[in-house]
C-alpha cells in the first residue's frame, strides 16, 4: 500500500512543488519527481536552479551517471527506474506503477482542469486502497 499526500489549493503548482522539495532535501531525503511532459520537466530544472535565491537544489535526470549520488532524479518515464521511495508526482495522471512506491506525492493547483485530474486521482488510489493524506495549502 502506497502512502499518498495530497497537496492541494497550491496557488503557483510549480513554486508549491520546489518548496516540497527544498523540504525533503532539508531532511536529507530523496525523491524522483515525474515529470512526463517535456516542458514541465524543463521548468522544473530551471527553477531548481534557482532555489533558494543563494544556491540550488542539486538534481539531473533520472539517467544521468550522478543519480546514485544525487537527492532530486527527474524522470519523463518511470519503466526500470528503480528508486521506490519517495514519488513526486507532476503529471495530471496516475503515475504507471504507482504502488511500488512507499509515498506519492501530488500536487493540485486551484485551476478548474488541475481540481478535477487532481479529484480523479484520488479516487483511484481511494478505490485502489491507498492510505490518502489531504494537505490544504491554502491556509
Amino acid at each position: 500500500m502506497t502512502q499518498v499526500f495530497f497537496y492541494h489549493n497550491a496557488g503557483d503548482r510549480l513554486s508549491a512543488t520546489l518548496e516540497l522539495i527544498a523540504r525533503a532535501c532539508a531532511r536529507k531525503k530523496r525523491l524522483l519527481v515525474y515529470a512526463p511532459r517535456a516542458e514541465v520537466a524543463e521548468a522544473l530544472d530551471r527553477a531548481l536552479w534557482m532555489v533558494p535565491p543563494s544556491g540550488f537544489i542539486p538534481h539531473v535526470q533520472v539517467d544521468s551517471p550522478l543519480a546514485a549520488e544525487t537527492p532530486v532524479l527527474i524522470a519523463g518515464r518511470l519503466e526500470q527506474v528503480p528508486f521506490t521511495e519517495r514519488l513526486l508526482n507532476l503529471s495530471d495522471d496516475i503515475p504507471p506503477e504507482h504502488d511500488r512506491f512507499v509515498s506519492l506525492i501530488e500536487v493540485v493547483g486551484q485551476r478548474d482542469e488541475e481540481r478535477l485530474a487532481g479529484r480523479r486521482r484520488a479516487r483511484f488510489y481511494k478505490d485502489h486502497g491507498d492510505e490518502i493524506r489531504y494537505v490544504d495549502l491554502s491556509s
